[in-house]
């Protein structure tokens, strides 16, 4: 009967850790602990409850997380600067690395730019895709026709 209170109190833990942080974190092992419970409730030894446990928590984590995270990070947005990436932009100065210039426009507004290749240059008038952005620098890459 010891094990009973053990297992309700961890899912009881375990579930308001996972409310308290929203992270997909230990919800899985909340399962794994419930799962336990029933083994116990049924009678069986401590060795099969701890497996249980460890078995379905494990099961949880590896079938549900990867569909879960999908579904979580579908909804989020892009905002701000982030949302460049993946655009398009305008060069309007040379980019050189090495000299430590260039500079791209997109959606009217000027952004310094660099290459994503340090020796690679870029003309004025090219069009780069973004593809990433490292403080108020564009990190930009010649498009691929």
């Amino acid at each position: 009967m010891d094990m009973v209170i053990v297992w309700i109190v961890l899912i009881i833990a375990l579930i308001v850790i996972e409310i308290m942080t929203m992270g997909l974190t230990t919800i899985w092992f909340a399962g794994g602990c419930a799962a336990a419970l029933l083994v116990c409730l049924i009678g069986l030894p401590i060795w099969v409850q701890v497996g249980v446990f460890v078995g379905v928590s494990v099961l949880l984590l590896l079938l549900t997380r990867p569909l879960a995270q999908r579904f979580i990070d579908s909804n989020k947005v892009r905002t701000n600067a982030d949302s460049l990436i993946g655009q398009e932009a305008l060069i309007t100065e040379r980019v050189d690395n090495v000299k430590g210039t260039g500079s791209a426009r997109i959606n009217g507004q000027d952004w310094t730019a660099r290459s994503v290749i340090t020796e690679q240059t870029i003309e004025p008038g090219e069009v780069v895709m973004i593809r990433a952005i490292e403080g108020v620098k564009l990190i930009v890459g010649k498009r691929i026709q």
